[in-house]
């Protein structure tokens, strides 16, 4: 899995459309082995780019969980101690 690829589901406030985009980014990014396509590839990568964007909106949109929503600067600082211990 890629790194760059952050859980977006259940956090308070909900992911935006923008961290949403960008994750469909990094998954097309991740599957074709392109970091920008060609202009022959572009219509087809932003297109790829779009649809994962819309599956990921369709899935947070059937997904139901009975867990409490985590906080964003509460997981941050967690990531963060957790680089901490792995990188001094």
């Amino acid at each position: 899995m890629c790194r760059n690829i952050k859980t977006l589901f259940n956090f308070e406030p909900p992911a935006t459309d923008a961290e949403i985009q960008a994750s469909a980014l990094q998954f097309v990014r991740k599957l074709s082995g392109f970091n920008r396509p060609s202009q022959a590839n572009e219509a087809a990568f932003d297109r790829a780019v779009e649809e994962v964007a819309a599956a990921a909106h369709r899935l947070f949109a059937s997904l139901h969980t009975h867990a409490p929503s985590r906080d964003r600067a509460v997981e941050a600082e967690k990531a963060k101690e957790r680089s901490r211990l792995r990188f001094g």
